[in-house]
């Protein structure tokens, strides 16, 4: 996809090393501009048919619009988790120095 804007990427991990080693993947490979990890997130879910509850810590990754089907996927094949909670989209409104530094990691040549 070549639009270009803003977008996000949130994804639950069981701990911030876990979560810093996606993101440190994930920026090294151009595909994010930032990642916030926010520590200790309460889960409530349902898994295997049953219900549980487990503290993990949160990532909200930035990148460009442009990148953001590649990034949500390398991500997938880089999560510890055997079916990780990662979902992405596209931003409606943010401000323009932001879309301008998150947009210089998809040049014209860029996929």
């Amino acid at each position: 996809m070549s639009e270009s804007g803003l977008a996000l990427i949130w994804s639950p991990f069981a701990d911030d090393a876990s979560a810093e080693a996606a993101a440190a993947q994930l920026l090294d490979e151009q595909l994010v501009a930032c990642v916030n990890i926010l520590p200790a997130i309460r889960s409530l879910y349902i898994w295997n048919g049953e219900r549980s509850s487990g503290t993990e810590c949160g990532a909200l990754f930035k990148t460009d619009a442009a990148l953001l089907d590649a990034a949500v996927a390398r991500l997938a094949e880089i999560h510890p988790y055997e079916v990780p909670a990662i979902t992405g989209w596209r931003c409606d409104a943010a401000a323009v120095e932001t879309v301008n530094w998150i947009g210089a990691l998809a040049p014209p040549d860029r996929p």
